[in-house]
């Protein structure tokens, strides 16, 4: 947590002013039973009702410079609060966007939604209260206790008795507490990934008549939050009738301690009524010290996992990312001999028992297509993703242009990459502003190349033209027109090298054949990566890869796999019927 300190720095002068203010408020408010003090003894007792009026005057005057100092307080310490959680937020956002796709798998998304909304606005807070009130309360109870020892040290230390006593008993709660807090937060990232689970999943939730279900599974993780913040609650709860019996069976003795004193000529009335205002003034501050705490604590618990996400180190990151000017250029050049080479390339997942691909081998020249084929879960998106190094090879080299993925410009790499992801995400907002993402200096002119090229001009006419408006996720669209206005996406960016993962699956077979032929005719014909389920889409391809359990049992051409291939043979024969073999 205290490593997230470096970004209060450019506001080191607020976090130094709202502090001071604060303590100068505490000032006057010491002074207050002294004054208080002297009306009784001085004015009321001798009759001095101009004394009692200057005194009310100075009262009066004391209130409204401790509340200007308070206000004072406040402004800074909001600004300084404020400030660094902005700053933070930006850090652990550009960091999250960063982190590659194992990190991704392995903290959670839900879990890092919390880190950024309800652990960010917990450090808010806390960082708020500690700048006001964590100098302030220790300084008014010792400033009290200090105070009361001037008026009279024999009764003074019931103070110290009292405020050790308190002292025990809030450390106590607290040490109870703390753990259950850090508990609860556990609890809050489980509700908030069911609720995610359901949100995005809320159609085919629908589609099996699963609201019941849902609802009660989501039911229970809320009782299991709720109770866990009623019991750390209650167990908060104590803390005030506890302290409360304590002060008020210390506040009687004082009365009686200090009748007798009175009595004996040792004290006077108003002297009385200070050391009970000094020990009304300590209850308080201790109470607000105890809550304070836990809020620091809670707020300590919430920056170290925001901490602990700032920690990892993107594992998809060369040494040189920043460093652009001596980064190695990624650019294929008619020279290169490959665009794309694998070289016995293993993959391991984090977390994973057995590899997800195993010593996969091959070579693509520039302006190839190659099509992926294999059953569910043999690996086909994993080998993909691996080219712009979302994965890391476990084994083995992943090289482009010659060079090893690892030792390019991640930044430099991609650009030269056109992805069109499994799941067709698009971004609220008009349909130029979606298909911009590929390349945001792209005219119009190009950007209706693209989009015909991805068979989605027929999309974008019916919705309006390229200004029309999408819906957060495309929700507005069918599954179809999501996946084409995606390839038109990637094809803005006129990438050297062209993946899609199995992105045409929504697409009827007369509309991908056409996407397929309008691919071939590109101008700066890419290398095409084309992952899919249907032998009918990558039977064109310069060569095919048979992926099966994670190892390739075939590459080569549709007409050789048939001859040579098991797997894809029965691929196919499931496709088609076996006399058109």
């Amino acid at each position: 947590m205290f490593k997230l300190l470096k970004y209060l720095k450019g506001f080191r002068k607020e976090s130094v002013l709202g502090p001071f203010f604060k303590l100068l408020e505490a000032l006057f408010e010491l002074f207050t039973p002294l004054v208080i003090a002297a009306i009784i003894d001085n004015g009321i007792a001798g009759g001095d009702k101009g004394y009692i009026v200057k005194m009310c005057l100075v009262l009066v005057g004391l209130g409204f410079a401790g509340l200007a100092f308070s206000i004072t307080a406040q402004f800074f310490a909001a600004k300084a609060s404020v400030g660094f959680t902005a700053k933070l937020r930006h850090v652990l956002f550009e960091h999250i966007g960063r982190l590659g796709y194992s990190q991704l798998d392995e903290v959670g998304s839900s879990t890092l939604i919390t880190r950024l909304t309800g652990d960010m606005n917990q450090v808010q807070t806390g960082l708020n209260l500690t700048l006001r009130l964590l100098l302030r309360s220790p300084f008014v109870v010792f400033g009290a206790m200090i105070m009361a020892f001037t008026i009279d040290p024999r009764t003074a230390m019931i103070f110290v008795y009292v405020t050790l006593i308190l002292f025990a008993v809030v450390f106590a709660i607290m040490l109870v507490s703390i753990p259950l807090y850090k508990k609860a937060q556990q609890r809050l990232d489980d509700v908030t990934g069911a609720v995610r689970e359901n949100l995005t999943g809320v159609r085919v939730i629908r589609a099996f008549g699963l609201e019941n279900s849902e609802t009660e599974r989501f039911n229970e993780k809320n009782h299991e939050l709720a109770r866990t913040q009623k019991f750390v609650g209650g167990v908060s709860a104590l803390m005030n009738p506890v302290t409360y019996v304590i002060i008020n069976i210390a506040v009687i003795y004082l009365i009686k301690a200090g009748a007798v004193r009175v009595d004996s000529g040792v004290l006077k009335q108003g002297e009385v009524v200070a050391l009970y205002n000094y020990m009304s003034q300590i209850l308080v501050e201790l109470i607000k010290l105890a809550n304070l705490i836990i809020s620091i604590t809670k707020s300590i618990a919430c920056g170290n996992r925001i901490q602990a996400v700032l920690e990892i180190v993107p594992n998809n990151m060369a040494p040189n990312m920043e460093n652009k000017e001596n980064a190695q250029s990624n650019n294929i050049s008619e020279d290169s001999g490959y665009a794309v080479e694998f070289d016995n390339v293993s993959l391991l997942y984090n977390g994973g028992g057995e590899k997800a691909l195993e010593g996969i081998s091959f070579k693509v020249k520039r302006g190839e297509t190659v099509g992926i084929i294999g059953g569910t879960g043999s690996g086909k998106s994993s080998l993909v993703n691996m080219i712009p190094r979302f994965y890391d090879a476990s084994e083995g080299v992943v090289k482009v242009n010659g060079q090893d993925v690892k030792n390019a410009n991640p930044g430099q790499l991609r650009e030269n990459i056109g992805i069109v992801p499994q799941k067709a995400a698009l971004f609220k907002g008009t349909i130029a502003d979606n298909l911009r993402w590929g390349n945001e200096n792209a005219s119009e002119e190009e950007i209706m190349q693209a989009v015909k090229a991805a068979q989605a001009a027929d999309v974008v006419k019916v919705k309006g033209g390229l200004g029309a408006e999408i819906e957060q996720g495309g929700r507005n669209l069918s599954g179809g027109q999501r996946q084409r206005l995606t390839i038109a996406r990637a094809l803005v960016r006129r990438p050297e090298v062209l993946i899609l993962d199995d992105s045409a699956s929504a697409l009827d077979f007369a509309t991908d054949a056409a996407l397929r032929k309008s691919l071939r005719e590109l101008d700066f014909a890419p290398t095409v990566f084309i992952v899919s389920q249907r032998t009918s889409s990558i039977a064109h391809a310069d060569k095919i890869i048979v992926l099966d359990d994670g190892k390739a049992v075939g590459i080569g051409t549709h007409e050789e796999l048939l001859k040579s291939c098991e797997v894809y043979k029965e691929i196919y024969n499931s496709q088609f019927k076996k006399e058109a073999v």
